[in-house]
């Protein structure tokens, strides 16, 4: 039998895998019941497991038995991320989250579920690997740094050699038909930055600002001056995106509160413009608090790097889709996305690629499924088994090369 074929004898197992996470969604880099799931489903099979210390990660290594040379054996890494976001889920599936607040809405139930397919027939094609396979099942991707957490405990040479070769996958449940994937080589996702801002002022009646150091007024010009400057300051053609996502102040409608506080996320696509960023967003609203007479803090930090793909093992994935599915299940992006990704610290260190893989239901219209963080965003299960395919023939093909 094929991979493919393979893969999907064992989809209702993957499924139901999948079903049982989407019901236990859990946050950040603590995730006990996600782990303890990953964990049953590895037993059995012959992984060297080891569990993450500050994290509830798992990596679990696969020996090859195939034939090859002990001192230069080849080390494939193939990641799955697991946690949830704080979203409280409105689709209605029978298998909707159980845990108020929290829910899969950017589809991590799927990529652990065919991780653990994917290590199943690893194990079962043990003797075609003539190195090792490391899976990275990680916590804490939407916005904790898992990546980081688990390469710092050691899991780009937990084989006991440095990783040849790094595969990601991510689904999507809008933007692209179902079974299709999708990725770039170069520059594949923004680099990721956060801004904390908060305006001291003093709080008075609303009946008397002159009376007061309004803090209110004054965040509004920056949220607005920040857009500005994004369209002023910076080349269309190198894009940056500042969305204000939290903006906070008072408690009554007649008090003028003493401080006022927003959140924004800052997205980038090359160095030089993330560099700019943080060098003239603390200077605009620190010019700004002043002309008011007001005071500001202002924390900008850098967060995720830019996801930047290999050319090389990009059209690898490329050719191994091609193989499985057939050419035109593939699509170059011309245009980076909008997201960032922790798995963009793996590929600064090992060089590889990341896939997308459009998880829309077959009966949507193209024009209205909700997209990935939505409370309404559902993903198909009909592409678990591809999913898993993927990732296996991924280590398979990249092994033998390697070895070769």
């Amino acid at each position: 039998m094929t991979v493919l074929a393979d893969a999907r004898e064992l989809s209702g197992d993957i499924t139901d895998l999948r079903h049982r996470l989407h019901q236990e969604p859990e946050i950040g880099l603590q995730l006990p019941r996600t782990q303890e799931k990953v964990l049953k489903a590895l037993q059995g099979l012959p992984y060297e497991i080891s569990l993450g210390t500050d994290t509830t990660s798992v990596t679990a290594v696969l020996r090859g038995t195939g034939v090859g040379a002990s001192a230069s054996r080849p080390v494939v890494l193939l990641r799955g991320d697991m946690d949830a976001l704080p979203v409280q889920e409105r689709t209605g599936l029978e298998f909707s989250s159980r845990i108020d607040g929290a829910m899969h809405a950017c589809g991590h139930d799927l990529h652990t579920s065919m991780l653990v397919g994917a290590a199943t027939l690893l194990a079962h094609h043990r003797d075609q690997l003539a190195g090792d396979v490391v899976l990275m099942f990680q916590p804490g991707e939407e916005g904790y740094d898992g990546a980081g957490v688990m390469i710092r405990e050691g899991v780009l040479d937990a084989a006991g050699r440095r990783a040849n070769a790094a595969y990601g996958l991510h689904v999507v449940s809008a933007g692209a038909p179902n079974g299709q994937f999708a990725s770039r080589a170069g520059t594949l996702m923004s680099a990721s930055d956060s801004l904390t801002v908060t305006v001291h002022g003093a709080g008075g009646h609303g009946s008397a600002p002159h009376q007061a150091q309004d803090p209110v007024t004054v965040i509004a010009e920056m949220v607005t001056a920040l857009q500005v400057m994004v369209t002023r300051q910076f080349d269309m053609f190198d894009p940056v995106v500042l969305s204000v996502g939290v903006l906070q102040a008072g408690t009554k409608r007649n008090i003028i509160p003493d401080s006022a506080r927003l959140e924004a996320t800052v997205r980038s696509y090359t160095p030089e413009s993330r560099a700019k960023l943080a060098r003239v967003v603390p200077r605009l609203l620190e010019g700004i608090a002043a002309a008011h007479g007001v005071e500001v803090a202002v924390d900008y930090a850098t967060e995720y790097p830019l996801t930047v793909t290999d050319e090389g093992e990009t059209s690898r994935a490329e050719r191994v889709v091609g193989e499985l599915f057939g050419e035109k299940r593939f699509t170059r992006m011309v245009n980076p996305r909008g997201g960032s990704e922790d798995f963009s610290r793996v590929l600064q260190q090992v060089p590889g690629t990341f896939v997308f893989l459009s998880a829309m239901s077959r009966q949507a219209d193209a024009a209205t499924p909700a997209f990935n963080h939505s409370p309404a965003a559902t993903f198909d299960d009909d592409v678990l088994a591809d999913g898993t395919a993927l990732y296996t023939q991924l280590a398979l093909s990249r092994m033998a090369e390697l070895a070769g």
